[in-house]
């Protein structure tokens, strides 16, 4: 399969510089934004910068956006599809790509990580005081009290950032918590310009500032690093403390997205260049490619932003994506990005609706206006007539005369949740049932509608749609519960999280790992209500929100509080850490299930495991990687030297034997074997761990196979010693393809886990799996 790609690569690379440019020739009025990836080593000495030559030998200076530096060296401009296609026959000029949109992904928690105040991590890394965080998303509302800086001392002496000021921004509104801010517009701006594909930034319901105007980036920034915040709930639930997960670290803004309008890559790599110059420790992205699709690294620029601050010892988490359950659905695939899906936590908000006949159906509703209190209505489902934008209740398809006093059963998709309600409450329904489709199985999140709502699973929708199809009088009222604690089992994979395999490269296993991602509260913006709706005018400190756009953020967190515990680990041995410290088990002690379906969960849905931070500030051992490994993995890949430099921004020889990508030191072990192989077939696997425990110590290798499939380790004892910091160990995975039976997901799982018989135990994920070889 490798040489297959390896032989393609640059084919596909070709293709690509052509496809941008399919009409070059043919019009020149067209303006785009493209990006360029130029080899810096090669400006002429008589310009002094390098801006100086872009402008004199690229473009004029009005035509270009940003120039990159540090993570990326080159600019973004604004050109006619001539311009960047002549452009891309440059000598110097190693890639071209046309700017895209990227989305967002979208208060007992840190508890729930098994974190507990005067104890374990936090204490010992004193909760992440003065590691800096820099968040990527769409600002901040920085008056809220999750970014006091009360008793907080001053600002790192590291910090090179700024305050950017701007419409309802000033410099003041920065402090030793809050202690940088920027906004990225331009290649939003250049998008909106003439035939781009959107419209302008709203300024009337936006701020060209910081300041967030859309919630997200309050709400993802105080779930990584919020102070503590009492009395916190939103509209009476999830009442309690409301903290992040480093209540102590320091954080920088970076607003990237813009309300209703997306992220664009020109952008966001303007923000990765800002916040490594700034000094940022942790860098948290909960944004990604839409639909799932994720593009090869060297056409990604999250993945070349990504590895620029990772080189420099950043550590990058991100969000694994919304498009759950679907396999390969993961996003953010790059191996040195840390790919954060979602799990619920032990709180839920229930609700259950009550139908005529008598029977109860169990949901979830974050509803807190004037209860329906046990009075039936009668039950429509306008999806009864045929009509699918009836059944989604998308804006102005309800039809006044059939939903008037009624409670409405809404079909979920196509439109936001909240949006389903606000229509069945202008047609002038009392109520809405959000009934979830198969895609969405089980999977439950909470929303604060404007009207009684409550959400049910694809199973008890099926069951209120046929009873309000087959009775002849259907009734139904809506009961909700409030908040409870307390629930098992948890945490449960959620049904939106991203699943695996990997798209791009199946021998690294995606997602890492699992945090909180379900019904998560946080600070919010005093901009918007609850919804997002321009109509909702209710104001709110705290939020509830779902989405793998909340689980990174808790990553995030946590890699703060192991840098500051550990200043000296570099961002794999962080991930390490946590990834073979996860918990696959929950409260119940039982195998963690998958939302959508009831059944058990695996790697593909989980990864390493659930984050588990009381066990991942001492995991023992860690698999660390460097950068000249990355580059090894690249060319292993199929790269060729000049796709590898795109990358990793310096010329790169790939080595005389071609390495194999999955001896990558990664932290999971994935074995894919080809279908058309017959008898048995071995593959080995390469690995090093440095112990970061006791100075002297033995493990031994616990191995759980997969499935049908044979696994050796030699050695099978490692022992370390004040000389013997480092050790490698082999992998052997033996399949025969002829009587391997794989799972539902296309694959089987087991595990090896090294224990030294005290309290360590240092797990590794195994996935075997078989592909067609193209």
């Amino acid at each position: 399969m490798a040489t297959f790609f390896s032989s393609l690569l640059p084919l596909l690379f070709l293709l690509f510089i052509s496809y941008n440019f399919p009409r070059s020739f043919c019009s020149d009025r067209t303006v785009k934004t493209f990006i360029f990836l130029v080899d810096s080593q090669s400006k002429p000495s008589i310009f002094p910068t390098h801006y100086h030559w872009y402008t004199s030998e690229f473009a004029e200076p009005a035509r270009i956006l940003h120039v990159y530096d540090t993570v990326f060296h080159g600019f973004s401009a604004s050109l006619t599809e001539t311009h960047a296609a002549s452009l891309s026959n440059h000598p110097s000029v190693l890639a071209v790509f046309e700017d895209r949109r990227r989305e967002l992904h979208t208060t007992r928690s840190p508890q729930f990580l098994g974190l507990r105040n005067q104890q374990g991590l936090w204490s010992d890394s004193d909760y992440g005081s003065d590691v800096i965080i820099g968040v990527f998303d769409t600002g901040v509302w920085p008056e809220h009290r999750s970014f006091s800086d009360t008793n907080l001392g001053p600002v790192p002496a590291r910090w090179k950032g700024v305050c950017q000021t701007g419409i309802k921004f000033v410099a003041k509104n920065c402090n030793r918590k809050l202690i940088g801010a920027r906004f990225f517009s331009k290649g939003h701006e250049a998008a909106a310009g003439p035939g781009g594909p959107i419209g302008g930034i709203n300024e009337t319901v936006e701020f060209m500032s910081p300041r967030d105007a859309d919630g997200h980036g309050t709400h993802t920034a105080s779930t990584a690093a919020g102070r503590h915040a009492f009395r916190a709930s939103m509209e009476g639930y999830a009442t309690g403390i409301a903290k992040g997960v480093a209540p102590k670290a320091r954080l920088a803004v970076y607003k990237v997205c813009w309300k209703n309008s997306g992220c664009f890559d020109s952008d966001i790599l303007a923000a990765f260049d800002a916040a490594v110059n700034d000094g940022v420790d942790v860098i948290s992205i909960s944004i990604g490619g839409e639909e799932g699709i994720s593009s090869p690294y060297y056409l990604d620029p999250i993945a070349i932003g990504a590895y620029g601050a990772v080189s420099r010892g950043v550590f990058v988490s991100s969000s694994a994506g919304n498009d759950g359950p679907n396999l390969m659905s993961v996003t953010n695939l790059a191996p040195w990005l840390v790919t954060v899906g979602a799990g619920t936590i032990d709180r839920n908000f229930p609700a259950d609706v009550i139908l005529g006949d008598g029977r109860k159906l169990n949901g979830v509703s974050l509803y807190a206006g004037e209860q329906l209190k046990g009075k039936m209505y009668p039950l429509v489902y306008p999806g009864k007539s045929g009509a699918l934008s009836a059944s989604l209740c998308m804006e102005n398809s309800l039809d006044p005369n059939v939903v008037n006093e009624k409670i409405v059963i809404c079909d979920r998709g196509s439109s936001p949740r909240v949006a389903k309600g606000l229509a069945v409450k202008k047609a002038g329904g009392v109520g809405m049932i959000l009934a979830n489709g198969a895609s969405n199985g089980e999977g439950l999140v909470g929303d604060a509608h404007l009207l009684p709502a409550c959400s049910l699973g694809s199973d008890e929708g099926d069951t209120v749609k046929s009873y309000a199809s087959s009775s002849p009088y259907p009734t139904a009222t809506i009961d909700v519960k409030g908040t409870v604690l307390g629930i098992k089992p948890a945490p449960v994979v959620g049904s939106f999280s991203g699943r695996g395999p990997n798209g791009l490269n199946p021998e690294i296993l995606k997602p890492d790992l699992i945090a909180p991602g379900v019904n998560i509260l946080a600070a919010w913006t005093d901009a918007v209500g609850p919804t997002g709706l321009e109509s909702d005018q209710r104001k709110t400190e705290f939020n509830i929100l779902s989405g793998t756009s909340m689980a990174c953020p808790h990553v995030s967190g946590a890699a703060a509080l192991l840098k500051s515990a550990h200043p000296d680990w570099s961002p794999a041995a962080i991930r390490s850490a946590m990834m073979t410290t996860a918990s696959i088990t929950d409260n119940k002690n039982e195998p963690m299930v998958d939302e959508a379906t009831g059944k058990w969960s695996t790697p593909y849905d989980f990864g390493a495991g659930h984050l588990n931070l009381g066990r991942a500030m001492d995991p023992g051992l860690i698999y660390d990687i460097t950068n000249n490994d990355y580059e090894n993995f690249l060319c292993a890949i199929g790269y060729s030297p000049k796709l590898v430099q795109v990358v990793t921004r310096s010329p790169v020889v790939c080595p005389m034997k071609k390495p194999l990508p999955e001896n990558l030191n990664y932290p999971s072990i994935a074995a894919v074997f080809s279908t058309t192989s017959r008898g048995p077939t071995s593959k080995t696997f390469m690995r090093t761990v440095a112990n970061v425990g006791q100075t002297n110590a033995v493990y031994v290798a616990k191995i759980e196979a997969p499935k049908g499939v044979t696994v050796t380790v030699k050695p099978m004892k490692l022992v370390f010693t004040s000389a013997v910091k480092k050790m490698s160990f082999f992998v052997t995975i033996t399949a025969d393809s002829k009587h391997l039976v794989l799972d539902d997901a296309g694959a089987v799982f087991g595990s090896l886990s090294w224990t030294d018989g005290n309290k360590h135990v240092v797990r590794s994920p195994i996935v075997v799996t078989q592909l067609a070889p193209l």
